[in-house]
């Protein structure tokens, strides 16, 4: 049970990130990682509609015909992003007008519908909240890391914005690093940049771990098979 736990979360962070790895849902990973506080709203709402989606989806599959099981997904999903789109309305309204049509996006992300037909629908429901859970942070940490580099590097700044989420007390939180920055940062070609350097470090990374943990050949010193 712990290990298969284990390998939920090591998939969801890393192994199997969606946006590191199954490159899902990158229309807003890319158009709203401007800053660090846009891209940890979008990844939070995100997450909770993963994960309340997978446990809906897990609670119910024993009820659904395997015809008509895509379209109710779809339907579930939709349920749950009006819902949250409903809530950032009245709870986080300036975040909400600058995430604007993206959360209603989230209805559209392939990671979702992905992960509601390859987990939940046959996993129980503790896995199914912890699969959407992992995934989305995951996915959460892949745009507060891409819009924390786009922001320092496009406009010199870090956290700006931060009273939208957490209010007028962190108005004093914005970092200001540098005096203006490098303009292509902000704009589109520079999230992809950013992304295609994101990934290009997991995958040195991966590669530098699957050396270090290869076997050494029988016969062979340690030394020289180094």
């Amino acid at each position: 049970m712990k290990g298969q736990t284990g390998d939920v979360v090591a998939a969801g962070l890393w192994s199997n990130n969606p946006g590191l790895v199954q490159l899902l849902g990158l229309c807003p990973l890319l158009a709203v990682s401007g800053s660090a506080v846009n891209g940890l709203g979008l990844g939070l709402a995100t997450t909770l509609v993963l994960a309340s989606s997978n446990l809906t989806v897990s609670l119910i599959r024993g009820a659904l015909r395997p015809e008509i099981r895509i379209p109710i997904f779809v339907l579930v999903i939709a349920s749950l992003v009006t819902a949250v789109e409903l809530a950032m309305n009245a709870w986080f309204h300036e975040l909400y007008r600058v995430l604007g049509i993206f959360i209603p996006l989230i209805v559209t992300n392939c990671a979702i519908i992905g992960r509601a037909e390859a987990f939940a629908s046959r996993q129980p429901p503790a896995f199914a909240v912890l699969d959407g859970l992992a995934m989305g942070a995951g996915f959460t940490a892949v745009l507060v890391v891409l819009g924390a580099g786009r922001e320092l590097i496009g406009q010199g700044t870090l956290l700006s914005g931060a009273h939208m989420m957490f209010g007028e007390a962190a108005r004093g939180v914005e970092l200001v690093l540098a005096d203006g920055g490098f303009l292509l940062a902000l704009l589109p070609p520079g999230a992809f940049f950013g992304l295609g350097l994101l990934v290009a470090a997991k995958n040195v990374i991966d590669a530098r771990v699957t050396r270090r943990m290869a076997p050494v050949p029988t016969g062979v010193p340690a030394g020289e098979a180094a």
